[in-house]
């Protein structure tokens, strides 16, 4: 199997440490626009498998040669590429898959299906922990009942040891995170689709000490498809971030005040957005290195076997010694290998575009995610 990453950022490499390390791939491509990146990536991550190769993924037609040559290309790169991959990767006659994060995207992408079908490619958007793991799960669980009445999906990434004034670490990209607390949240109410402001309505959750000082609220982009594809089956379905208390209302007040604005700002000689400026912020305060957690609880209540039933799924993943690489790097890329890898085997075959709750078998996935030592914890009641 031959692979083409594009990007050599923090993702990037962990998805080129995974697919270095598994016995069906033969060859991984990785690249950047910065030649020394990619260099390092290939000698830290990637071993006698991988090679470098210096590329901007805004220049389509490089892409679309290197596309040509790979049987899945994997972007890493910054998610607001992801619809024109999308479509050099059809030009390229290649399969594809992203680490997803916007519903806007993907909703550019999904126009594509006809054409993928056409050339017959697969593409899989959103492939990364949530979007993409989470849905996975969440999914797996509700084809277990007969009926459901309510789905939560509860993620997020933590510093072990937090930090004021927000408690938290840059453990992805800034866009990214931004994009999480500015879009709407997309949930099913009454078993109807409706849209809620980010950032609000704030709960306390548990997990085991030491995380047992925690709240979840809604965050855009997370659920993905689930509520399209569960509209009218499911009564209730919401999706929110796991932070440390307090971190909700901090950074509402921040966005209140504008530091997610994009209309431009003088400040001296120099023009600017607030956007711009509170991400250089972010960028240096948010980034002092603690090593990481991800945490996951996924629960569904509803009926099988004719009884009224609730299914638990739990999964807390701590920064790896052995490889040095953080949490959310292992529970975002490992699983877009893992999609990427059964795009190339066909045991994702299908042409076309789909998110990874519409076409990834969960057993399979659920056991190579085990493989990794990340562990689903499932629990009936």
């Amino acid at each position: 199997m031959k692979f083409l990453v594009l990007g050599a950022g923090m993702m990037g490499g962990a998805v080129v440490f995974d697919l270095a390390r598994s016995r069906s791939v033969d060859r991984i491509k990785v690249a950047d626009i910065d030649r020394e990146r990619a260099e390092a990536v290939v000698k830290k991550m990637g071993g006698s498998k991988a090679s470098a190769v210096v590329a901007d993924v805004r220049d389509y037609d490089r892409i679309v040669e290197l596309m040509k040559d790979c049987d899945v290309a994997i972007s890493a790169v910054t998610l607001y590429h992801n619809d024109a991959l999308t479509k050099a990767a059809i030009e390229a006659k290649a399969n594809f898959c992203d680490l997803g994060g916007s519903d806007d995207i993907v909703g550019k992408q999904k126009a594509f299906d006809d054409e993928a079908r056409r050339v017959g490619v697969t593409i899989v958007p959103n492939c990364g922990l949530a979007p993409g793991m989470a849905n996975v799960i969440a999914m797996h669980g509700v084809k277990q009942f007969e009926q459901v009445y309510d789905v939560q999906i509860r993620v997020g990434g933590l510093p072990q040891h937090p930090r004021p004034p927000l408690n938290y670490q840059l453990v992805f990209s800034i866009d990214g995170l931004i994009k999480e607390y500015t879009a709407k949240a997309r949930v099913l109410r009454h078993g109807k689709i409706e849209y809620v402001d980010p950032l609000t309505e704030i709960e306390l959750i548990e997990f085991p000490k030491p995380f047992d000082s925690l709240e979840a609220f809604h965050t855009g982009g997370g659920a993905s498809l689930l509520p399209e594809l569960l509209q009218g089956k499911v009564n209730s379905l919401d999706y929110k971030t796991i932070r440390y208390r307090g971190h909700a209302e901090k950074m509402k007040t921040l966005l209140d005040l504008g530091f997610a604005n994009t209309e431009p700002i003088s400040i001296g000689d120099h023009i600017t957005t607030p956007r711009e400026l509170f991400g250089e912020l972010l960028k240096k305060k948010l980034s002092f290195g603690d090593k990481d957690v991800v945490l996951m609880k996924i629960t569904i209540r509803g009926v099988r076997d004719g009884k009224e039933r609730t299914v638990g799924f739990t999964m807390i993943d701590c920064f790896d010694e052995n490889s040095s690489l953080t949490a959310m790097m292992r529970t975002t890329a490992f699983p877009t290998s893992i999609i990427a890898q059964m795009i190339a085997g066909s045991e994702i075959h299908a042409k076309g575009v789909y998110t990874p709750e519409e076409c990834v078998p969960a057993g399979p996935f659920i056991a190579e995610l085990r493989q990794r030592n990340i562990i689903i914890e499932e629990t009936w009641n």
